[in-house]
């Protein structure tokens, strides 16, 4: 099977301001053609990762490639990269065609040819008749759309992209996010998307990067980085988690054992980060969606059936979360669809998890 070129390439890669390091020996390959998502909190190093592909910081070690070309010292201007920043940084005073000229004329393309690839970008984004308007005269989606002609209008190798989405309301976000990853998937261009919005991630990308406190935690599809958390951190960032504290009881290739901290006995998947024994003390992840609630007097063969009582519902629309307080007084947290029987606060329950769903981390 052959793989795809990398089109950005990072090689243990450091960032310093000072004492404070920003960003820690970061290695990280991105294929041609891709979407890529840096994903994490604030102060994660996520936006200095996109600002040193950019050229607007330097590594203070380490190499980063662009195109199979090493530009460490080549200035941004000379980067080919097309970037889209949180508030578009649109010039005010300058008209839609003469914001998105601006990178072509620039790099000396002719003026007949500049009036093409203009009108080609303005319908690539679906806005073909604004080229004479001010950006003042435009919504804050058109403005990003703007942005984003202006930014691959010149073909760059790369387009990077620092929350842009950040500034719309939310009916709007979630179409700004299907155009833009429609755009991206026509174009074929090797994207890199900065977000803290774990639904944005999950949403757009081909590959997921959850960065936390200046390195990464974890790297993979956007399936496998929810399903199979490799830590703590990256379930409880990408959310609706529950942790169980146990002790193996028993451990297989298939399944293991543990018992929790109340005497209950909960089955989860043998696949696990580190391999287990019994007598290890451990914790267990399950997400609130892949747990199913029964009327308490209901029966079960469930073996990962576990005994607890609603203390709060909350209404979502299509679905209703509860809040499930276990025998012990531990808190669970379940996502389920009002299709289904709907269940009332103080009500007994039983909560199964299918072993697959649980996850030792």
């Amino acid at each position: 099977m052959q793989t795809s070129p990398t089109a950005v390439d990072l090689k243990n890669v450091t960032l310093a301001y000072g004492p404070f390091v920003a960003v820690k020996d970061v290695t990280l390959a991105i294929e041609k053609g891709s979407f890529v998502t840096l994903l994490g909190p604030s102060g994660c190093g996520k936006t200095t990762i996109l600002r040193s592909i950019a050229g607007l910081v330097n590594p203070t070690a380490g190499d980063i490639t662009i195109a199979g070309r090493r530009v460490n010292d080549v200035p941004i201007h000379r980067r080919n990269i097309g970037l889209v920043f949180q508030n578009y940084a649109l010039f005010p005073h300058k008209t839609v065609f003469d914001n998105i000229a601006f990178g072509l004329k620039y790099r000396g393309v002719a003026k007949s040819l500049i009036a093409e690839k203009v009108a080609r970008a303005l319908e690539m984004v679906r806005l073909p008749g604004v080229a004479k308007k001010l950006p003042s005269e435009l919504s804050g989606g058109q403005q990003q759309r703007i942005a984003l002609a202006r930014a691959i209008v010149i073909e760059p190798d790369v387009l990077l992209l620092d929350e842009p989405l950040s500034a719309l309301d939310a009916n709007l976000r979630e179409e700004m996010r299907t155009e833009l990853k429609l755009i991206q998937r026509q174009i074929g261009i090797t994207t890199i998307f900065v977000t803290h919005d774990q639904g944005e991630a999950l949403a757009m990308s081909d590959l997921v990067v959850v960065m936390n406190a200046g390195h990464i935690e974890q790297r993979g599809a956007p399936s496998d980085v929810y399903e199979h958390p490799a830590s703590e951190f990256v379930a409880n960032f990408l959310g609706n988690a529950n942790f169980l504290d146990g002790q193996v009881v028993s451990a297989t290739a298939g399944e293991i054992l543990l018992q929790l901290a109340g005497g209950a006995r909960l089955t989860v998947g043998g696949g696990t980060v580190h391999p287990v024994k019994p007598g290890d003390k451990v914790r267990a992840v399950v997400r609130a969606e892949k747990i199913a609630l029964t009327q308490a007097h209901g029966s079960s063969e469930d073996r990962s059936a576990l005994a607890g009582r609603i203390v709060d519902v909350d209404y979502l629309g299509a679905l209703a979360r509860y809040d499930i307080e276990l025998a012990d007084g531990q808190r669970l947290r379940a996502l389920s669809s009002l299709r289904e029987r709907a269940h009332a606060a103080g009500e007994a329950v039983r909560i199964s998890m299918a072993p697959e769903h649980c996850r030792i981390l």
